[in-house]
């Protein structure tokens, strides 16, 4: 969506909106621990993030993959920045391409920086010289793909002083095809309030977009306001300058001195605040507190689909996904990226190339050996597993080797009956409670548009040691309203499932529309779902020595067990999924290590054994979806 598209229809609803801007990292792990943050910032709601183009195109790649990773993966509307000075056309070109590939359509043109080396900067032979010369250059390009967002002077730019000049240029741009400004940072609010009405005098009337600085320390907001000329109130200052060796008060008087800003900026009618967080969140976060514009328990849940759907050029329209990458979004649509036949509905089948190989998707475990380790410790026993699972599930653990997220509100319907489950050595990876007509807004399982009413049946996925899976299958089998898979890393599938195809877990109801059925459980992806979990729990494994007990324990379980998922049809209830475990669970979780019965063979359980029971034969190390058990 278009960003000022965005902005007028926060002008029409008069609810306030946000944006945020980062900028590319010199390393790789201020990289990922960008990723990190913005995918956290993410729930706050912005209604778009811009990432910044270096002086000259320096790191300009990197700007180009963040901008892929957050419009595909996070589902973020981004705005490029790209800037044209000493840029050849052929280097714009490429940025263009990149971030219509990625299904940006938002991109902020900027004059950018000359190089400071050259005495006389001189644009490069049939490149540009101003932004309007981009803008203009967008435009023909790509015609109306690309909403352009142009820079706005308050208080003057770096070589240019004269606000006359200034409004002439900034006239150009817009007349060139910018269709929104954003300004640089200032802290004079009455100085920049002037400055609107100035724009508006000189007939240009699209949205306007203030540049927001929050205060993170005293040097540093010196060192930005310096930095950018940017006039400091004098009550600021006479606020700050006592306390600005304590980091701590200084943030927290300037929080109170920005929102009081935002709060002039917001009363004068301008609904949008753009916040220049310098890839940090602690600051722009009590900001938006202070002016209460955070999501919080209560308030009506406005998410389109219950999954964060990815913005992605082809895969705007998709509103299906199987339920076992609802905590790994950025995995699911890496691998899913060249399915055959995606987005139109399906995904193709096991025996497609499409599918590949996992290592090519980057998708095992991130963080290095030590890091897990000091994360989820030395585990020597399967209690000692099942408490990493219960840590996780209280909040003490914000990931799992499964999970990239923490734990929802939506958990805590079920929360303990799945650490009674963990308790017992049964180990949950996935799980949702059911939902029966709940309105389309509620504040957790709410989705979709007004109106509409939302449903999900009761699901569990959780992994189990084999002397149980007979068990366990025949307690499914006797419900009649349970439907299952089962399958071991050697592909020993298992399921009572009536057919390959979909089943629906979560769906909607809504006012003048087919119903929704956007989360399911099918054969195909479940088994390249296996593929992936049973990866992520070797990775965690080989994090710990190779003779070590960890390693060898971890690492059995990945050989041995099932991964397990149950879907409760009778979306009435939630409670019946969890009865079917009842007086089942390992006997002595202290004394399960690796090599000893309880661990693996125990009971009557033989690997080697054929099963008598049944149950359909054994599909050892090939892939076969069907004929399954029913």
């Amino acid at each position: 969506m278009h960003i000022s598209d965005k902005l007028r229809e926060a002008q029409k609803t008069g609810q306030p909106v946000f944006s945020f801007e980062y900028f590319p990292p010199k390393t790789a792990q201020g990289v990922q621990n960008l990723y990190d943050r913005i995918n956290r910032m993410h729930d706050w709601g912005p209604a778009f993030i811009d990432v910044t183009w270096g002086a000259g195109g320096v790191r300009s790649d990197l700007t180009c993959e963040m901008v892929n990773l957050a419009q595909t993966y996070f589902g973020l509307e981004t705005n490029m920045h790209l800037t044209c000075t000493d840029m050849a056309v052929s280097k714009v070109d490429d940025a263009l391409d990149t971030a219509y590939k990625a299904g940006c359509t938002n991109i902020l043109a900027l004059r950018g920086d000359p190089p400071r080396e050259n005495e006389k900067w001189i644009a490069k032979e049939g490149g540009f010289r101003y932004a309007k010369d981009l803008v203009t250059y967008i435009k023909k390009n790509y015609g109306n793909h690309f909403d352009i967002g142009v820079a706005g002077y308050p208080e003057g730019s770096e070589d240019q002083k004269d606000q006359k000049i200034l409004m002439e240029h900034l006239k150009e741009k817009v007349d060139a095809g910018g269709t929104h400004i954003i300004t640089q940072m200032f802290y004079d609010v009455d100085n920049f309030l002037d400055w609107v009405k100035t724009v508006r005098e000189y007939g240009i009337d699209v949205p306007i977009v203030p540049g927001i600085m929050p205060i993170q320390t005293h040097a540093a907001f010196l060192r930005r306001a310096n930095h950018m000329e940017a006039r400091i109130p004098p009550e600021w200052t006479k606020a700050l300058d006592p306390i600005k060796n304590d980091d701590n008060a200084v943030r927290e008087v300037g929080k109170d001195l920005v929102a009081d800003m935002c709060r002039k900026i917001i009363d004068a009618g301008i609904l949008q605040l753009h916040f220049y967080t310098m890839n940090l969140e602690k600051a722009t976060r009590m900001v938006l507190e202070e002016l209460d514009l955070l999501p919080k328990d209560g308030t009506p849940n406005t998410r389109s689909l219950p999954w964060r759907q990815s913005l992605g050029l082809n895969r705007r329209e998709e509103d299906v996904r199987p339920i076992f990458w609802s905590n790994r979004n950025k995995s699911y649509v890496a691998r899913t990226q060249h399915w055959d036949e995606f987005p139109n509905g399906r995904w193709g089948d096991a025996r497609s190339p499409a599918f590949g190989e996992l290592d090519q998707y980057d998708i095992g475990l991130r963080g290095t050996n030590q890091q897990n380790i000091e994360l989820w410790g030395r585990p020597e026993s399967i209690k000692d597993v099942a408490q990493v699972f219960i840590r996780f599930l209280n909040g003490e653990l914000k990931t799992l080797p499964w999970s990239e997220t923490t734990t929802t509100s939506e958990t805590i319907p079920i929360k303990d009956k799945l650490i009674d489950l963990n308790k017992r050595g049964l180990l949950t990876l996935t799980s949702q409670p059911a939902v029966n007509g709940l309105e389309s807004t509620h504040p957790i399982h709410g989705w979709g548009p007004k109106g509409g009413y939302v449903y999900q049946k009761a699901y569990l996925e959780l992994l189990i040691p084999p002397y149980l899976i007979d068990e366990l299958c025949d307690r499914i089998e006797a419900n009649e309203n349970m439907t299952y898979y089962a399958v071991t890393k050697n592909n020993d599938l298992r399921s009572n499932a009536p057919s390959d195809g979909p089943n629906a877990v979560t769906w909607g109801v809504f006012p003048g529309k087919e119903i929704v059925q956007p989360t399911i459980v099918e054969t195909v992806s479940f088994l390249a779902w296996k593929d992936e979990a049973f990866k992520l729990g070797s990775d965690w494994a080989h994090c710990h020595d190779h003779e070590s007990i960890s390693r060898k324990l971890i690492g059995e379980i990945m050989d041995t067990w099932y991964l397990v998922n149950i879907v409760d049809n009778d979306f009435h209830k939630s409670d019946a999924i969890y009865d079917l475990f009842d007086g089942m669970g390992i006997p002595d979780l202290a004394k399960a290590v690796p090599g000893s019965s309880l661990l693996i063979n125990g009971h009557a359980y033989n690997n080697d054994e054929p099963k008598t029971n049944g149950t359909m034969p054994r599909m050892n190390n090939v892939i076969q979806p069907s004929p399954l058990r029913n």
